[in-house]
């Protein structure tokens, strides 16, 4: 028999609602099983739930659904792959990078706060954005996660870490599982997680009919656009779902969610040698970005291991880019730091090959969200 994740909130509250059982008792569940990690609850210790639920809980659902497979390290240690094993079977992967902004500088001034961890976490297994530079991509699309999968792999990733922010970085297109991507987010923002939606940052291709109700059902979440090319045929080569999002259509809804949001939009770019990188596109990307109010990511291509199609950009040309953005258009340009490589933990590279037990396989993720916002 399948069971349901206790965090797929949706479920649990039809079920309490139809046994008369309060929708406020939730909560309870929720932090009962994240204080009692090693326990595959039967539910019959959450203190105070009226007597029904107890019987209704242990039928229908399971504290979690899924299982922590195995984790990956990095040799620097500062990052965590982590491998999780679905109720069905199936894998998904999710990447813990610690930070402390002790160690850099801004400004010329130390950076506020200390040690802080931030989750990448998939949404699908697979995707079927097909983008040819995304090992993901080779996989196809499997399936979407519930909110409860969604929600479990923050519940494996707190218990080696403290989670701070979350980025929708991972397996899938977030906005392509949109109701469980609304609830899993809802879920991580109210207690007993009360993560903050401005630490929380949400990647898509440019979902345009999601992105039109984006901003009304997650106020205050960050948005980050993987734009990767300044011209729609260019995208449409390296990202076959762009034809169905036209990137004049893109930018006007772009600019209707920031008007509305009043947030900087965070814009992904990797960086591909010869085919985006050139001085050209940095001029054609700076004007189409110049009225909006953005920070550009620029990300080294990591070799996935399917392709030898594309090659990584050189050093020079991706900081000529960064410059003429800098200094022509004047918009904030970041190069993203190489995270997790050496654990196909990086951007681009989580494609689920499951190692042996112990072992290390070989993907860059976002330079620390909070940093950005500076």
């Amino acid at each position: 028999m399948a069971y349901r994740s206790v965090y797929d909130l949706g479920a649990v509250r039809s079920e309490f609602e139809k046994t008369g059982i309060s929708s406020r008792f939730i909560a309870h569940v929720w932090k009962y099983a994240i204080q009692n990690p090693n326990i595959e609850i039967d539910f019959d210790g959450v203190p105070s739930l009226p007597s029904a639920a107890y019987p209704l809980l242990r039928s229908k659902f399971r504290s979690s659904t899924s299982t922590l497979d195995s984790i990956s390290e990095s040799d620097d240690n500062v990052t965590s792959k982590l491998l999780i094993r679905l109720q069905d079977g199936a894998f998904v992967e999710a990447v813990v990078m610690r930070y402390d902004t002790r160690l850099g500088r801004y400004a010329g001034k130390p950076r506020p706060g200390g040690p802080r961890s931030t989750l990448c976490i998939s949404s699908q297994v697979g995707c079927k954005m097909g983008c040819k530079f995304c090992a993901t991509g080779s996989m196809g699309f499997k399936r979407n996660l519930s909110s409860g999968e969604i929600v479990e792999q923050l519940v494996h990733a707190s218990r080696i870490s403290h989670i701070r922010n979350v980025v929708f970085m991972g397996m899938g297109e977030p906005l392509n599982n949109y109701a469980a991507l609304i609830e899993a987010v809802q879920i991580m923002t109210g207690f007993p997680f009360q993560l903050s939606p401005k630490r929380i940052t949400i990647s898509t291709v440019g979902i345009i009919h999601a992105l039109n109700k984006l901003q009304d059902d997650l106020p205050n979440v960050n948005l980050a656009v993987s734009l990767h090319a300044p011209v729609q045929d260019i995208r449409c080569q390296i990202m076959p779902a762009a034809r169905a999002f036209p990137l004049e259509k893109l930018m006007d809804t772009l600019v209707s969610y920031q008007r509305n949001s009043k947030q900087k939009i965070f814009i992904e770019y990797i960086m591909l040698d010869g085919v985006n990188d050139e001085e050209q596109q940095a001029h054609q990307l700076g004007k189409l970005l110049q009225t909006l109010e953005v920070v550009v990511n620029l990300i080294p291509f990591n070799p996935i291991g399917i392709t030898n199609q594309f090659r990584t950009s050189n050093k020079q040309n991706v900081q000529m880019f960064q410059s003429i953005l800098r200094s022509f258009y004047g918009i904030r340009t970041t190069i993203r730091k190489q995270m997790g490589q050496d654990i196909s933990g990086a951007c681009g590279q989580l494609v689920v090959n499951i190692p042996p037990k112990g072992s290390v396989s070989s993907a860059d993720l976002i330079t620390d969200i909070e940093d950005l916002r500076i």
